[in-house]
């Protein structure tokens, strides 16, 4: 098996990344950190120093000076739970899902997983199987009903969910088959511009602005991550969407929270004004629905000539399943994980990862392809457009292979995450939340600005410098 500090050099080679860069970076600890029979703890580290690795090249290139990166593999993996271990006012998280949400079983003997936590989403499977909103006339209606036709019939209907496959039937999927020539993630020029210029400042990302249109997860991990290299991140949602508050909490750190309709031309008007300004434009929109509000890859390049444009999905761009929804917990129903996992812990059934691994993997490769299309951008000119998926990190994950008895490692205790957290304020009440892993010798990472509600700020960029 590659150690992490191959896995990181086959990222940063694959990002077209200068290889003496590498020297810089530290790798300290060892496998297995958290109960799995998958590489975890690897996944995040290495995923985690590519993105800080890329700042510190970026702040070489705007000041010309070198420096050292350090990432801990412990603390690198716990950041990926960062959720986990967040409090407000001292106060635990409240569940994390919603009671219909989770596994159940169908008439063929097949296991299925709801993603229910918003409503519409629940309802949506509910209006599908003609049943009450209830997790006992949920598994009563799935009974009546094969698994593969019920997950058809549950996307058809705007519900999120997913069977369960094995590792063979998935690479079997034409999605997968689709899939199996991607990289984890594609970094490709979409239009001509001239270079633009770093703008003055003190950190690596100071000066760059950066829209961020995604929720949930992976999305806002990315630009958290960004803004923890100084980044002016503008976090982009509607008043009316719906949201998962504890998560906005933990991924807003460092952020403004911005409103903006996009159902109505006011509000696009807006977000054109917006982009035009930008540098970095970020978002996990369907392509037919963000194209529909004007703005798709190619529309964001004439609105913004220079742009980095970063888009997220669940299954890929390419294949069938490219306009599908997923979340984390689906992705890893549907690729093979829960099975892997269940059959190596001895189980009839699904077993979840440690962690949202995905999520977190694909949030930090994100962020690391933003850095490294903006780097190129400054030298070459060009438009960008990175895509990152779900399915490809979890692909990237499951070829790493696997950990004997992983299972067996004992969870992280209280006080080992302790010296990991550090108290910021925020309009929510004082935050414990976890430090950023990535340890920059001379930019170190901070969020300067406290995560705030949704809507805080009025939707204009604050002046540069």
């Amino acid at each position: 098996m590659h150690t992490p500090h191959e896995i990181l050099t086959h990222l940063w080679q694959l990002a077209g990344g200068e290889p003496s860069a590498l020297s810089a970076v530290t790798l300290t600890g060892e496998e297995p950190q958290l109960p799995s029979s998958f590489r975890v703890a690897a996944a995040a580290q290495a995923s985690m120093a590519a993105s800080g690795l890329v700042a510190a090249e970026i702040w070489r290139m705007r000041s010309g000076e070198s420096q050292e990166v350090a990432v801990d593999m412990r603390h690198a993996v716990v950041e990926c739970r960062s959720e986990r271990y967040l409090r407000v006012d001292g106060k635990p998280p409240p569940p994390t899902w919603d009671p219909t949400a989770g596994i159940y079983k169908t008439r063929d003997g097949r296991f299925v997983r709801l993603h229910t936590n918003f409503p519409h989403h629940r309802a949506a499977v509910c209006k599908v199987l003609g049943c009450a909103e209830e997790r006992e006339a949920i598994q009563a209606a799935l009974m009546q009903w094969d698994g593969e036709a019920f997950e058809t019939a549950a996307y058809a209907g705007g519900a999120v969910v997913a069977m369960m496959r094995s590792h063979d039937e998935w690479s079997a999927h034409p999605q997968a088959k689709a899939l199996a020539e991607l990289p984890p993630f594609t970094i490709e020029k979409i239009g001509e511009a001239p270079p633009k210029p770093w703008p003055a400042g003190t950190r690596p990302l100071a000066g760059l602005r950066v829209l961020d249109l995604s929720r949930v997860i992976a999305g806002p991990v990315a630009g958290r991550t960004l803004a923890v290299h100084g980044a002016d991140v503008m976090l982009i949602s509607g008043p009316e969407l719906p949201t998962i508050p504890w998560l906005a909490i933990d991924t807003g750190r460092g952020k403004l929270a911005s409103f903006v309709e996009l159902k109505n031309e006011q509000g696009r008007a807006k977000l054109r004004e917006l982009l035009a300004q930008a540098d970095i434009f970020a978002q996990g929109y369907r392509p037919r629905a963000i194209a529909s509000l004007g703005f798709a890859p190619e529309q964001a390049a004439q609105i913004s000539p220079g742009i980095v444009y970063v888009s997220l999905s669940a299954y890929g761009h390419a294949g069938p399943w490219a306009e599908r929804r997923g979340f984390d917990s689906l992705v890893q129903t549907t690729t093979g994980f829960n099975h892997a996992e269940g059959q190596a812990a001895g189980l009839d059934g699904p077993k979840e990862l440690p962690v949202q691994m995905l999520d977190h993997a694909t949030g930090y490769l994100m962020a690391f392809g933003a850095m490294m299309a903006r780097a190129r951008q400054a030298r070459e000119g060009g438009s960008w457009l990175v895509r990152v998926s779900l399915a490809q990190t979890g692909r990237w994950l499951w070829n790493l292979g696997r950990v004997a008895d992983g299972l067996k490692t004992p969870d992280l205790k209280a006080e080992t995450i302790k010296p990991l957290l550090e108290e910021l304020p925020s309009g929510f009440g004082p935050l414990s939340s976890v430090s950023h892993a990535a340890k920059l010798s001379k930019t170190p990472a901070f969020w300067a600005r406290p995560a705030m509600p949704l809507g805080s700020h009025s939707p204009e960029w604050p002046a540069r410098g």
